[in-house]
Formats: C-alpha cells, sequence, structure tokens
C-alpha cells in the first residue's frame, strides 16, 4: 500500500490551509502565519541500551500555532519519522483543535525509533532522555503531549514523573492520556472511536438513513475501531465487516462485537472467529454498506480503489485514510466523506477535558465525559456542515474553512506584538 511521504504530506497540508485561507479572503500575512510553525526543536538523545551500548536517537516537537490556546499534539515513535511529517501532523493539529472549538492550539513530537524492537526498560530511558530535552518547552499552559503512534499511556506517565522531578512538584496537567490511577480521565481510552460513531450517527442522520438498520464495516480493529464498532453496536447498527492486519470477517446479518472482541484480545486478531466469512483486510473497503470507517492507515482508499466502495458515508476514523485523488471519486459518486479532521477528533477533545480536570484537582464521571463529548461533537458537526453549505464544497474542505477561520479570527484579533 503506497503510503505518502513526509514531504508529500506536508505539501498536500499547506496547500489545504492556502485554498482555505483562500476562500476566505485573508491578507498573505495571515496565511503565512498559519500555514508555519511558530517553532521546531529538534533534539539528539544519548540512551544507554539493555546490551551496555550507546545510541543516539533523532527527536523533534513542533509547535505550530498558539493563538487559541497551549499548544496541543501527540507524540509519536515510529522509525519512519521526520520533520516534515511532524510538521504536518502539528498544522492539522492546530485546525482540529479549532475545530472541535476549544482552547489549543497544535502540536506534534516524534522520536525515530523502532518500539516494537525496544524494551521497556529502553523505552522509558528514551520517553526520560526526551522529556528532560524538552523540559523547558512543554508545560501545562505552553505545550501539552498525549499519546499517538507508538506511545500509550505508560509513555505519559513516565513524562508526568519525569517532568515533576525536574519541577520538584507534581505536575499531572502537563500531559494527557495518562493512566487513570494518576489524573487520567475516564472515557480517554475510547474517545476518539467514541467520536467517530458519534459522527456517523449524524452523517446518517444528515442522509436520511435509519440509524437502527444501519450496516457498517470497519477496517481496522485496533482501539479506534473496536470502540467505534461498540458504540455503534450500542445505537443498534449492524456492524457487517471489520479487519485487521491479518484478515477480516464478514456478515451481512451482523457481527456478535462482544464475542469478537473477546476472540481479538485473546488471540491478536480477528482472523479463525467462528463466525462470519472470512474475507481479506483490504476487502472490507469494498463491502456494501452505509458506513465505511476506515480507522487503520494512512491512503486506504487510494485512486486505485475508490471505485470498489460501495458505502453511501465513509467517517474517517485514521489520520489521512483517503488520498486525495480518491477523495475526488468518491465525490462524484456522491459518497458523503466526513474527514479525520472532524471524525477522530474525540480524542483530543477528551484530552481538553482530561486537562481541565488537572487543573481545577477535579473527577468527572464515565457518563459525564460521554455527555459532553457528544454535545460538543454534534454541535461541531453541524457547524462543518453549514460551512460546507456556505462555500458550496465537500464537508472535508468545509472542516478546514472553519478551522482556518478560527485561528485567524484569534490572530487578528491578537494583533502583533512589536
Amino acid at each position: 500500500m503506497y503510503q505518502m511521504s513526509g514531504k508529500d504530506f506536508y505539501r498536500d497540508t499547506l496547500g489545504r490551509i492556502e485554498r482555505s485561507a483562500e476562500r476566505l479572503g485573508l491578507e498573505e500575512g495571515i496565511r503565512e502565519i498559519l500555514k508555519y510553525p511558530r517553532r521546531v526543536v529538534e533534539v539528539y538523545l544519548p540512551v544507554r541500551m539493555d546490551d551496555g551500548s550507546l545510541k543516539v536517537f533523532w527527536g523533534c516537537r513542533v509547535q505550530h500555532n498558539s493563538a487559541r490556546g497551549p499548544y496541543k499534539g501527540g507524540i509519536r515513535y515510529h522509525e519512519s519519522t521526520d520533520l516534515e511529517e511532524v510538521k504536518a501532523l502539528a498544522a492539522l493539529m492546530t485546525f482540529k483543535s479549532a475545530v472541535a472549538d476549544i482552547p489549543f492550539g497544535g502540536a506534534k513530537g516524534g522520536v525515530a525509533c523502532n518500539p516494537k524492537a525496544l524494551s521497556r526498560g529502553e523505552l522509558e530511558r528514551i520517553t526520560r532522555r526526551y522529556t528532560a530535552a524538552l523540559a523547558n518547552d512543554i508545560g501545562p499552559y505552553t505545550d501539552i503531549p498525549a499519546p499517538d503512534v507508538g506511545t500509550n499511556p505508560q509513555t505519559m506517565a513516565w513524562i508526568v514523573d519525569t517532568y515533576s522531578q525536574l519541577k520538584g512538584r507534581k505536575v499531572p496537567e502537563v500531559v494527557t492520556g495518562k493512566p487513570v490511577s494518576i489524573g487520567g480521565s475516564q472515557g480517554r481510552e475510547e474517545a476518539t472511536g467514541r467520536g467517530v460513531a458519534i459522527c456517523a450517527e449524524e452523517a446518517m442522520r444528515h442522509m436520511g438513513l435509519d440509524v437502527q438498520s444501519a450496516s457498517i464495516a470497519i477496517q481496522g480493529f485496533g482501539n479506534v475501531g473496536t470502540y467505534a464498532a461498540l458504540a455503534l453496536a450500542e445505537r443498534g447498527c449492524r456492524i457487517i465487516a471489520v479487519s485487521d492486519s491479518r484478515g477480516g470477517k464478514y456478515d451481512p446479518r451482523g457481527l456478535p462485537i462482544g464475542a469478537l472482541l473477546e476472540h481479538k484480545r485473546r488471540t491478536g486478531s480477528v482472523v479463525g472467529f467462528k463466525d462470519g466469512s472470512d474475507i481479506g483486510s483490504d476487502q472490507v473497503l469494498e463491502v456494501e454498506c452505509d458506513v465505511l470507517i476506515p480507522a487503520a492507515l494512512q491512503n486506504a482508499i487510494t485512486g486505485g480503489n475508490a471505485n470498489g466502495v460501495r458505502a453511501k458515508i465513509v467517517v474517517e476514523g485514521a489520520n489521512g485514510p483517503t488520498s486525495p485523488e480518491a477523495d475526488e471519486v468518491l465525490r462524484r459518486k456522491g459518497v458523503m466523506v466526513v474527514p479525520d479532521i472532524l471524525a477522530n477528533s474525540g480524542g483530543v477533545i477528551v484530552s481538553y477535558f482530561e486537562w481541565t480536570q488537572n487543573l481545577r484537582r477535579e473527577y468527572w464521571e464515565l457518563e459525564e465525559v460521554r455527555e459532553k463529548l457528544e454535545r460538543r461533537l454534534t454541535c461541531q458537526f453541524k457547524k462543518v456542515l453549514e460551512t460546507s453549505d456556505e462555500f458550496g464544497v465537500p464537508l472535508r474542505d468545509g472542516a478546514f474553512i472553519l478551522g482556518v477561520k478560527r485561528v485567524a479570527e484569534a490572530l487578528e484579533t491578537l494583533g502583533l506584538f512589536p
């Protein structure tokens, strides 16, 4: 499967920002501020490995824009991570936060490493070294990291401990996505997938589909895909197809999600589950259904396979699962695409809730978090629809226009410091 290079990804992101700014008639100077990061920090991390050798890892933190609030964005550990990719992701976080209408800017961080090839001790030492290198660049009112590809709540716990030791006091609000035992929020683990489900339901209502009898296909049965499946099953939908990297299962009558999830936890894959027929991972994209949720990889739907998509609605659970060429094919086919910048914003919304709870030293029950998430996402989905209608553009362009508009308004209101 083709993966867009970091350079191409960044170029595509800049193009989307430029087109949105042009539609809004923004002045050239504001456009330049919106496109480029405020600050880029590169670090080199010497780490003692388990075998006694010393290895140096490259890392970075890109702070894109803070006009609407502190920088916010994940930290990814991946061997192909590069600066261009992180710059693009930081920019997207700025506009994702704005589309969600939460008081954050955008940032992203990364360390070029393969976490699957590293021991727990090596990952901890990399994380603590990375935190120490950026200790003066992050903070609860400055830049608030979170988990991303290759990192998890344990990674965030190490950051909290390292940062707190350096500051001489406990600072749980320096990151979000922590374990609940040290100040994490209820509902954070499920937030992205649940947000995808909320957006899918809103899209179905907009398209006049009956949610109670809707059929759903999900590519990717990891964190996002599983929680989206559970939330949609709660709403009465039939989950007719799911897949992971090893294969998939299909049953037009609906798969028993609880049992399938237990099988996945036990075996590591949906392959071998007793119910349904076997299908390939990519075949899920071509299943006839009401809603298709690509929740696995970037560029899963391309110009080469988009014609095979038989869903009425595509809701992007992954980041960038639909290529620009596929977008055009789906538009011509009349498929409604709910873009990642809106559809998977549940994670950053509940991260905002976690940060707020930490600052106030409060604790919210799960139902309160869920209610607040649904209320906010439902409202912003409607705002994106209104913007799309106003400009006569697809939802992806409408979401970008709304995000760019909100950040530009903040910049213009703040003015320039001499």
